[in-house]
């Protein structure tokens, strides 16, 4: 297995990045995707998060509430520890589990906290780390933008996050974001190319 670490800020364009990826073929394992399963009623890791966190982070359905849930651990940081002892050891057993079932010549693990959780001691069998990166300040307006935020709360999430250094410390590859999409495209291009390379 020849795994990339597809890693960046809240806001950064990572998802753009991916879906390049997937059209030239390579198999994106999403530990966003894994962690809303690993919260779908029934599962284990819902029933210990509402142990934790009480009733009062469901909605009437008997689902998750994000918002509610994003407001408290973001409010605080020790219930955010605590969300994270809950959900980042499975994330990362169900992340590479599903990288090492991939067929295609290398795999992504597209990982957003991955410098957060641990980085390359979490996540030792990542062959490269590729970061999506862009300036603080361009992350703030997509984020307030994207999620229809204030300021306020908008910065809180992103004073959450590692900081731009840290990510920048673990990474292999960095892939600038504060050009066009086609621009994005074209770098994506030329970086499978060196992974399929690497890959040998």
């Amino acid at each position: 297995m020849f795994a990339v670490g597809l890693t960046g800020g809240i806001a950064s364009g990572k998802s753009a990045a991916e879906a390049v990826f997937v059209q030239l073929g390579i198999t994106v394992v999403d530990a966003d995707r894994v962690s809303r399963e690993l919260v779908e009623p029934g599962q284990a890791a819902l029933a210990e998060i509402v142990q934790h966190f009480g009733e009062q982070v469901l909605n009437e359905a008997g689902r998750l509430d994000r918002p509610a849930l994003r407001q408290r651990i973001f409010a605080n940081p020790a219930e955010r520890t605590a969300l994270e002892a809950i959900l980042h050891p499975r994330i990362r057993a169900e992340v590479q589990r599903r990288c090492l079932a991939a067929t295609s010549d290398y795999v992504i693990a597209a990982i957003p906290l991955l410098t957060e959780g641990g980085g390359r001691n979490a996540y030792p069998w990542l062959a490269r780390i590729l970061l999506v990166d862009v300036a603080p300040q361009t992350q703030l307006q997509r984020l307030m933008a994207r999620d229809g935020i204030d300021v306020e709360l908008a910065e809180r999430m992103l004073a959450a996050q590692a900081s731009r250094d840290a990510r920048l410390a673990i990474a292999d590859d960095v892939l600038r974001n504060e050009d066009s999409l086609a621009r994005l495209q074209a770098r994506v291009v030329q970086l499978d190319a060196l992974y399929r390379r690497l890959k040998g």
